[in-house]
């Protein structure tokens, strides 16, 4: 994609989903996207009409002068538009046929087939956001968690572009007067005080940290948190997680190794997607193939998950734990099921302080153990008013500007001198830089940012 010359085109593209619905929209942006509007629009001359006004009429075609429908057009004229150029919204019926029938006179006027990602990539080149708010986009059209759509939020309103432009403000005032200093070699001054150097380094260091430590939430956030249901065949895991549910998508029987392959579900839990994967049942030894291969799928998924709930039978008199689970005892809850029964265990349960007590048939203890995994999982911790890393890029970025204030830091308690620091300083500044794109940054990269955009944002 060659932005530059493109930026001179004008772009259209049918702004909602694709399907029947009752209004659809296609969005011109452009210099000519008004020229272009009122070739095809009959009603008021857009051309002299003020912005952010809308109007009714219809669409004809350039061709034969046709009409192609009736529409409302709501005119925005730039700066004051989401590109930061003219840009005309058409709301016509939502039948795709007259969509496209719309698209092809916006484009036989004049206007360009917009590319994946287009508009989005035009308000962050024309400085109408930052790349990481332009990244929220996506992120807040993909949302189908609340705590996505607050993460997203947050960012795309600024909040962690302006912790990001703090931090860069702060090195930037010491980098002036290191600079100075390069100056003035020859008179042998110091302009910047080491210590208060060395103290905003220490303060600097702490913050990106925090912003790093964040991204394991921000992973949790942003993809939902994958957990394995495993336990020994019987043990009611189709149960559970039809329970879990609320709806029958497992198989439940009574016969052992029903479940021979995965099945995966999703739970929201107060607004934290869980990815819940019903796996087969586990036992030492089996003489089916396809449940041995259906085993060991439960053996990956189990290494794979972020949370493990291991299911046991409390009317099993054996009770003994899975021997390879024992690595990830951290990230595992045990749930005794069939506490109901008059046959069961109870005495075992008690021996685990950590484990939740449940009978998946009879729907006992589910609140509870859906409390536990988000618990276990999110904790308090998750305050989408503060800046949470989602995006593996810029925790990329946030890496290798901490290894530049490691070296500033080395590099002061060397003794070094200030043309030397300022290599590292600049590093660090390239580093937060890449992350709002505040410095140049490699178009491969913006065409994989924007390319996963839906055409028409």
């Amino acid at each position: 994609m060659n932005m530059l010359s493109d930026l001179q085109d004008t772009i259209a593209a049918i702004a909602t989903p694709p399907g029947i619905g009752a209004i659809g929209v296609i969005r011109l942006s452009g210099a000519d996207a008004i020229a272009i509007a009122d070739k095809i629009f009959k009603g008021r001359k857009l051309s002299g009409q003020p912005t952010h006004t809308v109007h009714f009429g219809h669409i004809l075609s350039p061709g034969n002068g046709a009409i192609v429908d009736e529409v409302v057009v709501t005119l925005f004229r730039g700066p004051k538009s989401y590109t930061g150029e003219d840009v005309v919204e058409i709301s016509g019926h939502g039948s795709p046929f007259i969509l496209q029938k719309i698209m092809e006179a916006a484009t036989e006027a004049g206007a360009r087939p917009a590319k994946a990602g287009e508009y989005t990539q035009r308000a962050f080149l024309n400085g109408k956001m930052d790349l990481a708010q332009a990244e929220a986009v996506a992120d807040l059209i993909a949302a189908d968690s609340q705590a996505q759509q607050q993460a997203a939020l947050q960012q795309l309103r600024g909040g962690f572009s302006g912790d990001l432009a703090r931090l860069r403000d702060q090195l930037i005032n010491f980098a002036a007067l290191i600079e100075l200093e390069l100056d003035f070699s020859d008179e042998d001054v110091e302009f910047a005080d080491r210590e208060q150097f060395r103290d905003l380094i220490s303060h600097l260091k702490s913050q990106i940290s925090g912003l790093l430590n964040s991204f394991r939430l921000g992973n949790v956030i942003k993809n939902g948190v994958s957990v394995a249901i495993i336990g020994k065949p019987n043990a009611g895991k189709s149960t559970l997680l039809n329970v879990l549910l609320n709806e029958e998508r497992a198989i439940v029987s009574e016969i052992a190794g029903t479940t021979r392959d995965t099945i995966e579900e999703t739970l929201n839990i107060q607004g934290v997607l869980f990815r819940l994967i019903d796996t087969a049942g586990i036992r030492q030894h089996t003489t089916d193939r396809i449940e041995s291969i259906g085993i060991e799928r439960s053996r990956q998924n189990a290494e794979k998950a972020s949370l493990i709930l291991h299911l046991v039978d409390v009317t099993d008199p054996d009770t003994s734990v899975i021997e390879w689970l024992e690595p990830f005892v951290d990230k595992t809850i045990t749930v005794w099921n069939k506490t109901d029964r008059e046959e069961s265990h109870s005495s075992a349960i008690s021996d685990q302080r950590s484990a939740i007590a449940i009978s998946a048939k009879k729907n006992i203890g589910i609140e509870a153990l859906k409390h536990r995994m988000y618990e276990l999982v999110i904790g308090d911790t998750i305050k989408t008013e503060n800046s949470i890393v989602t995006n593996a890029r810029h925790y990329d970025a946030l890496l290798k500007m901490m290894d530049s204030l490691e070296a500033i830091d080395a590099g002061m308690s060397a003794g070094l001198t200030g043309d030397l620091l300022s290599i590292d300083i600049r590093r660090a500044l390239h580093y937060l830089g890449e992350i709002t794109g505040q410095v140049e940054v490699d178009r491969d990269i913006l065409g994989t940012i924007f390319g996963k955009f839906c055409i028409g944002k």
